[in-house]
């Protein structure tokens, strides 16, 4: 091996080794083109590695759908000495990746666990001995391994491991790495290379030909050498003929005047690679084999250049092509190589192949789905989709599997595909098994054909009851926002008595359509929930079923006291970013109906900091759940992300209607109160007319009530409030009762206002965030009165508020507390409201009677109105007046 003007690069290596060995490990990307040299330096650290345990792996394009196939070659050699101990511990979240039988929970299993676990794994290699991971060729790595040296890589600073790796592209490098790029040769190291390979000191013409065609790349120089006969002046002509180009059409030109089985065994090699079946491949002998070998090296056609084979294989046109690789995609499975390594070479072979290779892909397919790779897994099930005839069984159980595999990371592909598959089974069980792999709550936004399909089933299906409860959830769910569908589904609920897996599913779905709807009193709809909560084990993978729908319908309820532990429990066993964000998105609903805003904030941050950017598979639950946090919350940070995140799909009326609400909700903490209000009065007319009637999970009858108010129409909030109350009262969960009746007493004046804030404390006495607003309410009333309990109701407000965590409502409470806010809204008219919002925003009265088309008059008599009723004398002072008489919703 030389190695010339790599000092610079080697010394930065040297460097990068002896702070790994001292425990600062850290990562180094050797990049640039091809034949730049960046095998050379692998090898030449490798070299200086004393002490290290060395692992090594080579990427290779045709192993790029070989999920970790990389992580596998650093890591199988280590194991196989000693997996028992090593796999234990957090490492053995990674046993799925080298261990074919290893159960797993489910088989959606992402790949999050396998990264963490494989990181484990080195981390516990790296405590016996230092290690240097090695990496060749890392442009051509598979998604998973990737994705795991990612995660590596940034917690490495503290680990006695350092990863070298080499690529083409930088853009598929390690995010933070050192990056170490050689430089071209430069003349006189061409020189001298020149001198060390052929022994003679060559002509200076020669070496600055050299310099030109192969612009000082290494191996195109070492090439070129192959292909001159001197390096003399009269060589000059031949070597400006061999730029790259043209080298890898005289390698093939060499390869052609060789004998035929050492052509067979170079066409082999380039199809296979660097293995020992290569010679069998060719059809050659061991000893055959070795001959061909020794032929091809003494024309320089050295098969362990990637860019020999490279070009040996471009040469062969495209049905020889094909026709080596499915040879040799058939000897790696007839010698018992791994499935996923026979199918990764599948996805090259374009002809079909038969039932063994099926059979290999669709193994190939668990096996990626059991290691965290579904997108890979859906990969090796499509090309086997190309081998099967369109109208069999066999497709359309491979494409219920395709659906399984993509419910993850393409959720409407999966309904579409199990759309496909169910009118090839002959039989109406096999269409309703697989009907039922598609959980309810993907089938929301499913086009109508998909809707009449299980439809159709249903109807025929008429021996399996199990089956029929199951397709009766998802055809009930898929028409949720149907109202005549959602009419009778209280009545159908007290049919179902829960006793097997089935009947609770089918009770989780009619309970979420008795809870949108209001029709069953929120008691009722709360103790079935309870029972049916009891009878499903806590387990992360219930963010794939209908559950979610019942962590829901409990917080709805006023019920979710038994959610807490059992989504504790949950999210305890998650190991996958996707569940840890679902279930947070769970708990941040709850607790904000629990009355624990803090708590829910922090979780709600936490799901949006997890994977709402990116969330896969349907998540209208958890976005529902969500939206109705951040409005309670008042959060503009967490409604922009929540809006900015919204999937780009059509959605059913009511869940359109719920991110408008959120819109709405948005434009009113910027002011815009007149656009949201009427936003929010067509959010709640589509509720309407779908059915979405609860007053707790779509309080918009409330928010009306305070947008009307904002804009000096108390007439109409009490209207509005009235209406939310009448509502609640329907339903009955204790939380929109006193909600309501909080925001009709605020609207309500005297005695009869005070009767009722003084009421909805007590219905509200086991949630502490709501209590403590209608306290302060109350007590702000109160000390306008002139009442002496206004200060201990008003201690009692600020207590409740700092423990269950409102930081802002216990700063207004405070201020209520020193006398430093009024408490009470001042009754502006709408358009004395409208006036003075354009004064602060800097109008003069003309411009204003120019805006709202009257006479400046009007507007002198309209401020002089707020004036009088703020108690103010100065323009300048109507900013302050108002934000004081208008405090922000608590």
């Amino acid at each position: 091996m030389i190695l010339l003007e790599r000092t610079g690069e080697l010394r930065r290596l040297t460097q990068a080794l002896h702070r790994a060995r001292q425990g600062n490990g850290g990562q180094v990307v050797i990049t640039g083109p091809l034949g730049c040299g960046k095998s050379a330096l692998l090898d030449a650290i490798r070299t200086q590695a004393t002490g290290f345990r060395v692992l090594t792996a080579t990427c290779s394009a045709l192993e790029r759908d070989f999920a970790f196939g990389v992580a596998r070659q650093l890591l199988d050699p280590v194991l196989a000495q000693d997996s028992a101990r090593l796999l234990s511990g957090p490492a053995g979240l990674a046993r799925p990746v080298f261990e074919e039988d290893t159960p797993v929970d489910s088989v959606f299993a992402v790949q999050e666990a396998a990264i963490s676990g494989l990181t484990a794994l080195v981390r516990a290699i790296g405590a016996e001995q230092p290690v240097l991971l090695l990496i060749d060729d890392l442009h051509w790595a598979d998604d998973p391994s990737l994705h795991w040296l990612m995660a590596l890589s940034a917690a490495l600073e503290s680990e006695p491991v350092l990863l070298v790796a080499a690529t083409r592209d930088c853009a598929r490098g390690l995010i933070g790495s050192t990056e170490i790029r050689p430089e071209p040769l430069s003349p006189q190291a061409i020189a001298d290379l020149v001198e060390r390979r052929i022994g003679q000191r060559p002509d200076e013409e020669f070496v600055s030909a050299c310099h030109a065609v192969t612009g000082g790349n290494p191996m195109f120089l070492c090439a070129v050498l192959r292909h001159v006969t001197s390096p003399t002046a009269d060589q000059v002509p031949h070597v400006r003929e061999l730029r790259p180009a043209r080298l890898k059409e005289r390698l093939v030109r060499d390869l052609t005047t060789q004998p035929r089985f050492a052509q067979d065994f170079a066409k082999a090699a380039a199809v296979l690679g660097e293995d020992e079946l290569v010679g069998r491949l060719a059809g050659l002998t061991d000893r055959q084999a070795h001959e061909a070998q020794r032929v091809l090296d003494q024309a320089g056609l050295v098969l362990c250049r990637p860019v020999i084979r490279d070009a040996i294989e471009e040469s062969m046109p495209v049905g020889e092509r094909d026709d080596w690789q499915a040879k040799a995609v058939k000897l790696l499975h007839d010698n018992g190589r791994p499935a996923e390594q026979v199918a990764a070479r599948l996805l090259t072979v374009t002809s079909a192949q038969g039932p063994w290779a099926i059979e290999a892909l669709g193994e190939a397919a668990a096996t990626a789905l059991r290691r965290g790779a579904p997108e890979v897994a859906a990969r090796y099930l499509r090309r086997a989709l190309r081998d099967v005839a369109r109208d069999s069984v066999q497709r359309a159980r491979l494409l219920v599997d395709l659906a399984t595999a993509e419910r993850l990371f393409d959720p409407a592909a999966s309904v579409r595909h199990i759309s496909y598959a169910v009118p090839l089974f002959r039989e109406v069980e096999e269409r309703a098994a697989a009907l039922v792999r598609i959980a309810p709550t993907a089938l929301g936004s499913a086009p109508r054909p998909v809707r009449d399909l299980i439809d159709q089933v249903a109807a025929g299906l008429v021996h399996n009851q199990e089956l029929a409860y199951r397709l009766e959830a998802r055809q009930r769910y898929a028409w949720h926002s149907d109202p005549a569908s959602l009419a009778d589904s209280a009545q159908r609920l007290r049919q179902i008595s829960g006793a097997t897996p089935g009947e609770r599913e089918l009770q989780i779905v009619l309970l979420d359509a008795a809870m949108l709807t209001a029709r069953l009193p929120a008691h009722e709809v709360a103790a079935i929930a309870r029972t049916v909560l009891r009878q499903e084990p806590p387990h992360p993978q219930h963010v794939h079923t209908a559950l979610p729908l019942l962590i829901k319908v409990l917080a709805a309820a006023d019920a979710a006291h038994e959610a807490v532990p059992w989504l504790d429990q949950a999210l305890g066993q998650a190991t996958t970013t996707v569940e840890q964000a679902l279930i947070r998105a769970q708990q941040s609903f709850v607790l904000m109906h629990l009355g624990k805003p803090g708590e829910a904030r922090a979780a709600a941050e936490r799901a949006v900091d997890l994977a709402v950017l990116d969330w896969r598979g349907d998540t209208t639950t958890a976005a529902i759940g969500l939206i109705a946090v951040a409005m309670d919350l008042r959060d503009p940070g967490l409604i922009a992300k929540l809006l900015a995140s919204r999937p780009d799909r059509d959605e059913p009326a009511g869940v359109e209607a719920v991110y408008r609400m959120l819109h709405a909700m948005g434009e009113a903490l910027a002011g815009e109160h007149a656009q949201a209000l009427e936003r929010l009065q067509d959010c709640g007319r589509v509720f309407d007319a779908v059915g979405w009637r609860n007053p707790v999970l779509l309080p918009w009858c409330v928010y009306v009530a305070r947008l009307h108010a904002q804009l000096g129409d108390f007439a109409a909030a009490r209207e509005a409030a009235a209406a939310g109350w009448d509502r609640a009262v329907e339903w009955g969960a204790p939380l929109g009762i006193g909600r309501a009746l909080t925001v009709l007493g605020r609207y309500t004046p005297g005695g009869q206002g005070l009767e009722m804030l003084r009421e909805a404390v007590e219905v509200l006495h086991a949630n502490p965030f709501e209590r403590a607003k209608t306290l302060l309410h109350l007590g702000a009333r109160e000390r306008a009165d002139g009442d002496p309990q206004a200060q201990r109701h008003l201690g009692d407000a600020y207590q409740l508020a700092v423990e269950s965590g409102a930081e802002r409502l216990a700063q207004r409470i405070a201020k209520e507390l020193d006398g430093n806010s009024p408490g009470i809204v001042v009754a502006l008219t709408r358009a004395e409201f409208k006036v003075a919002g354009l004064v602060v925003r800097g109008l003069t009265n003309a411009e204003i009677a120019d805006e709202l088309d009257v006479t400046s008059r009007a507007i002198e008599k309209h401020l002089t109105n707020s004036f009088r009723k703020l108690g103010i004398r100065r323009r300048t002072e109507l900013a302050g007046a108002l934000a004081r008489a208008y405090p922000p919703d608590a």
